[in-house]
C-alpha cells in the first residue's frame, strides 16, 4: 500500500532533526533554539541573523541567491525609488557620516536613482511665443553629463531666444527630431528622482508629467531659501540661490545660459540640504502599508525541503 502522508511527514522531519543536530554540532545553530518554540526569522528581522559561512554571508540553515543589490536589511527590495531615497536619508540623519550604514547605503542607492535635468526653448507659433524643447541636459547624483542633445521642436522656429537659450539656427543642424528626444529622455527618467529648477517648465517642453513624489523642485524647496536668509516661500531663481549657497555665478554674459550647468547647479543645490529635506518629505508623506509577512507557524514542512539547506551541509549530513 502506498505511503500515508503522515509517515511521510515522519520521515521528513527525522531527516530535518538529523540536519538541525548537525548545524548545531558545526555551531551553525543554538542549541536552545527550537523549531517548535520559535518561529524561523523572515522579512526584514531575517538581516540580524546572518553567519559566516565559507566566507559567504547567508542566514543560519537556510540557502539563499545572492542578491543582485545590497540594500538595508530594514528596506523591502521591491520598495519604489523614493522609499528607498527616504531610507537612505533618515539613515544619513542619524549618523554622523562616518557611521558603517551610510558607507554601505550611499554608493549603492544615490547614483542610480537621482538625476538633475534642465532644458532651453525657442519660440514658435504665432509671434514667436509659444515654447519648444530646443536642448536638454541630463546630469547624475555627482554631476556628470549622462544627456546633452540639440532637439529640433515640431513647428518652425520663429525666435530663437539666443540671449537666454543659447540656441542658435547653427545648432539646429545637428538636432534631432522632438519625437526621438522625448523617448531617449523619458527612458532615462523612468523609475528616477529628477531634481530640477521650476522644474515644470521643463516637464511641459517635454510634453510629461513626472510623478510628484518623484520630483525634487529646488524652486520649492524652503529649506534652501531659508540658508540663503531670503524669504522661506519665496521663488528665488537658480542663480541667485547659487550665488548665496554655492559661491558660483551662473547664467553671465550675452550667449544664453547653459542647460548643463543649470542642471548641475540644481543638483549641487539639492544635495545641500538632502539629508534634512528628505527626512521632512518623509514625515510630510502619508505611511507606506507593510509588506505582507507570511507566517511560518502555519506551515512550516516547506523549511524542510533540500533547497534551503547549504550544500555542503546536505552532503555530510546524508
Amino acid at each position: 500500500p502506498p505511503e500515508g502522508p503522515s509517515k511521510k511527514k515522519s520521515r521528513k522531519h527525522q531527516r530535518f532533526m538529523e540536519r538541525r543536530a548537525l548545524l548545531e554540532q558545526k555551531g551553525l545553530l543554538s542549541p536552545h533554539r527550537r523549531l517548535g518554540s520559535q518561529a524561523p526569522v523572515v522579512g526584514p528581522e531575517a538581516g540580524s541573523t546572518l553567519t559566516k559561512t565559507g566566507g559567504t554571508t547567508a542566514p543560519c540553515g537556510r540557502k539563499i541567491p545572492k542578491p543582485k543589490q545590497v540594500v538595508s536589511p530594514s528596506l523591502s527590495p521591491s520598495a519604489s525609488p523614493d522609499s528607498i531615497a527616504r531610507h537612505h536619508s533618515v539613515l544619513l540623519s542619524q549618523g554622523n557620516g562616518s557611521s558603517k550604514g551610510v558607507r554601505m547605503s550611499s554608493p549603492l542607492l544615490r547614483p542610480r536613482k537621482y538625476v538633475a535635468i534642465d532644458c532651453e526653448m525657442v519660440g514658435t507659433g504665432p509671434q514667436g511665443r509659444l515654447s519648444e524643447l530646443a536642448r536638454c541636459s541630463v546630469v547624475n547624483y555627482e554631476g556628470d553629463v549622462i544627456y546633452d542633445k540639440y532637439i529640433l521642436p515640431e513647428l518652425p522656429i520663429v525666435d530663437y531666444r539666443t540671449r537666454w537659450s543659447g540656441i542658435t539656427k547653427q545648432h539646429m543642424k545637428s538636432a534631432i527630431p522632438f519625437k526621438a528626444a522625448q523617448a531617449e529622455i523619458l527612458k532615462i527618467l523612468k523609475d528616477k528622482i529628477v531634481v530640477g529648477h521650476a522644474i515644470h517648465n521643463d516637464f511641459q517642453a517635454l510634453k510629461y508629467f513626472h510623478p510628484k513624489d518623484r520630483t525634487r523642485d529646488t524652486s520649492r524647496i524652503p529649506v534652501l531659501n531659508q540658508r540663503a536668509g531670503l524669504p522661506v516661500r519665496a521663488s528665488v531663481s537658480l542663480k541667485s540661490l547659487a550665488r548665496h549657497l554655492l559661491q558660483k555665478k551662473i547664467q553671465v554674459g550675452c550667449k544664453g545660459h547653459s542647460s548643463v550647468e543649470d542642471a548641475q547647479t540644481a543638483m549641487e543645490l539639492y544635495r545641500l540640504v538632502e539629508v534634512q529635506w528628505e527626512t521632512e518629505l518623509a514625515h510630510s508623506l502619508p505611511p507606506r502599508p507593510p509588506s505582507p509577512v507570511i507566517d511560518p507557524t502555519t506551515d512550516s514542512s516547506h523549511y524542510m525541503d533540500d533547497r534551503y539547506w547549504p550544500t555542503d551541509l546536505m552532503s555530510s549530513s546524508l
